[in-house]
C-alpha cells in the first residue's frame, strides 16, 4: 500500500506543479493600454495558490463541502471570533439565512429568556431605503415588514439619527448594510438595538475588514453576511458566509442552512447524538431516523468543497487585499479634491476605517450624471449606481407591505445623482492616475447639464 500512496502523492506534485507554471504562462495580465484596457470597477485577483487548492480538491473529489470547507469555516471563525460561521452558495443566501434564523420555530428552545425573541409574521424590521434587494428581500419572504429609514448623503448609510423615531410597536430587528464598505455607525445602532431589545444584523457583504473604533464591522450584530462573489474583497466564486456572534443561533442556523434538519451531523457522519433512532419530535412516531427530522422550513445553502478551496487561498490574503483597497480609495479622494465645486466625495467618520467596496460620488447640482458616466464608459472606465438606489422605487418593490419613515429625501439624491467606481486590487497606480485624468479632462470643459 505504501508503494500507492507514494506513487500517488508524487503524480499529485507533478500535477501541482504543472498548474503553477500554467497559471505563470496563462494568467500573465497584459500591459495596460489607457483608453483600450477596461478599468473595471471589480474583479478576482488570484494567482497560482488558489488554482493549486482547487485542483488539489479537484483531485480529491469531495465535490460537497468537506475538509477545505471546515478550514475556511474555521478561518473566518478566527478572524471574527465568533461562536460559528457557516458558509453558504451566496452573500444573498447569508442575509436569507440570518432572517430565516431569526424567525425558525426551534429558536426558542435555544436562546436564553432575557434577549429578543423570535419573530414572527407581521413584525417589523428597520433597514435602509439605499440598499441591495436581497437585504430586503429575505424579510418581505419570511412575512416581516421592513420599516425604510433615509440614507445619509457622503457616507451611503442609513441615518442612524432617524432609527429611534422609526421604531413602532412591532418592531423587533434592525437590519443594515456597511455600504460600499463603509461602517455604519456602530456606536448609536447598536445603542439603541440593545436599549430597546431589538435583533441587529449586519449586511457586511461590502465591509470585510471594515472597523468602527477598533472594532471590525460584523462583529457587532447578532449575525452578520459575506458575499464571496468575485466583486467582493476575497471570492470563490459564488458564495457567502455568515457570522454569529450572539448566544443560541448557531443551531438553528446551521438547521436552516441544511434543509431544515434537526439533526447536526457532518455529512458523510451518523449518529453523532447516540440516539439516532431514540427521538421523538413533533407528531412523528418514537424512533423515526433523526437524519430526517426536520425542526425548521429550511433550504440547501451549502457551498463545494472546490469553491471552499479556493476561498481558503483567499482568506489568507484579506488583509492585503484590504490595503490595497485603501490604498486605491485614498489615492481617489486626494485626486479628485479639486473637483469638490461638482462632485460630493465620500464621508468618513474619524471612528471608521472603511474597507472600501467602491469609491461613490454624488453629483452637485448643475451636473448631469448621465453626461459624466457616458465620458466614464467612453474612456473604458467602469461605473455602477450605489445598487437600488431607494429600493421603494424599484418595480419589483413597489407592492410589498412595507412602512416608510420620513420623506426619504436624501436616498433620492442618491438614486439620482450617485455613483462609484472602482477601487479593487486589481487597480494599478497606471489605472488609477488614468481615472483622474478622465475625470479632469471632464470637468475642464465644464459641460453645459442637461436639465
Amino acid at each position: 500500500m505504501g508503494g500507492i500512496a507514494d506513487a500517488k502523492q508524487a503524480l499529485k506534485q507533478r500535477i501541482l506543479d504543472l498548474v503553477r507554471e500554467y497559471y505563470a504562462v496563462a494568467h500573465q495580465r497584459p500591459e495596460f493600454e489607457p483608453g483600450r484596457t477596461r478599468v473595471s470597477y471589480s474583479g478576482r485577483v488570484f494567482d497560482e495558490r488558489e488554482m493549486v487548492l482547487l485542483t488539489d480538491s479537484a483531485l480529491d473529489f469531495w465535490l460537497t463541502a468537506g475538509p477545505y470547507a471546515d478550514k475556511f469555516e474555521r478561518r473566518m471563525r478566527q478572524f471574527f471570533d465568533c461562536r460559528d460561521f457557516l458558509l453558504v452558495n451566496s452573500g444573498s443566501s447569508a442575509n436569507l439565512l440570518m432572517v430565516t434564523t431569526l424567525c425558525a420555530p426551534d429558536l426558542i428552545n435555544n436562546l436564553r429568556g432575557d434577549g429578543p425573541g423570535p419573530l414572527q409574521p407581521g413584525d417589523e424590521v428597520i433597514t435602509p431605503a439605499v440598499t441591495f434587494p436581497t437585504t430586503v428581500a429575505p424579510i418581505v419572504q419570511n412575512r416581516l415588514v421592513p420599516v425604510f429609514v433615509d440614507c445619509e448623503v457622503g457616507t451611503y448609510n442609513i441615518n442612524p439619527h432617524l432609527i429611534e423615531d422609526a421604531i413602532g410597536p412591532r418592531t423587533k430587528a434592525i437590519f443594515v448594510p456597511h455600504t460600499v464598505g463603509n461602517p455604519c455607525d456602530m456606536e448609536i445602532i447598536p445603542e439603541i438595538a440593545k436599549r430597546r431589545n431589538l435583533w441587529l444584523l449586519e449586511d457586511g457583504c461590502d465591509a470585510l475588514g471594515a472597523t468602527f473604533n477598533g472594532q471590525l464591522a460584523g462583529t457587532f450584530g447578532a449575525m452578520s453576511s459575506l458575499s464571496f462573489y468575485p466583486a467582493h474583497h476575497i471570492t470563490m466564486g459564488e458564495g457567502g458566509g455568515v457570522a454569529v456572534n450572539a448566544f443560541g443561533l448557531q443551531k438553528s442556523a446551521k438547521s436552516v442552512r441544511d434543509w431544515g434538519r434537526d439533526c447536526w451531523c457532518d455529512p458523510g457522519k451518523s449518529d453523532t447524538c447516540g440516539k439516532r433512532f431514540e427521538w421523538q419530535l413533533g407528531e412523528l412516531p418514537c424512533g423515526y431516523d433523526h437524519k430526517y427530522i426536520y425542526s425548521n422550513i429550511g433550504y440547501n445553502m451549502k457551498v463545494t468543497d472546490l469553491q471552499a478551496a479556493i476561498g481558503l487561498a483567499q482568506a489568507d490574503r484579506i488583509d492585503e487585499f484590504v490595503e490595497a483597497r485603501r490604498r486605491n480609495f485614498r489615492r481617489l479622494q486626494d485626486g479628485l479634491k479639486d473637483w469638490q465645486e461638482y462632485l460630493i466625495l465620500p464621508k468618513i467618520d474619524p471612528r471608521a476605517n472603511p474597507s472600501p467596496f467602491g469609491f461613490p460620488i454624488t453629483l452637485r447640482e448643475g451636473v448631469d450624471r448621465g453626461r459624466l458616466v457616458r465620458h466614464l464608459e467612453n474612456a473604458q472606465i467602469e461605473t455602477r449606481l450605489v445598487f437600488g438606489g431607494n429600493i421603494v422605487k424599484q418595480p419589483g418593490f413597489l407592492n410589498i407591505e412595507k412602512r416608510v419613515h420620513g420623506d426619504l429625501r436624501d436616498s433620492d439624491v442618491i438614486m439620482r445623482d450617485t455613483f462609484f467606481i472602482g477601487v479593487y486590487p486589481g487597480l494599478t497606480p497606471i489605472m488609477i492616475d488614468y481615472v483622474l485624468e478622465a475625470f479632469a479632462a471632464y470637468f475642464v470643459k465644464r459641460p453645459v447639464a442637461v436639465l
